[in-house]
């Protein structure tokens, strides 16, 4: 990663809970950065964890799972 880019983050979140706070941030138009993607699942609790690691091998710089 090149000094001027941003690192590529992905965020593992709960529909539940954090889906429900990052929903609320984008009604209340509140903005958070483009560089972070969010991938809603069911439940943090039952993320393989083959898919943290695959995110890092297809070039993910970091990886946030929220309940």
């Amino acid at each position: 990663m090149a000094s001027d880019e941003q690192p590529h983050i992905l965020a593992f979140v709960c529909n539940w809970c954090a889906y429900a706070g990052a929903d609320l941030a984008g009604v209340s138009r509140i903005q958070y950065p483009t560089h972070v993607r969010l991938i809603r699942v069911m439940c943090t609790g039952r993320i393989n964890h083959g898919f943290l690691l695959r995110a890092f091998l297809k070039g993910a710089d970091g990886l946030l799972v929220s309940g």
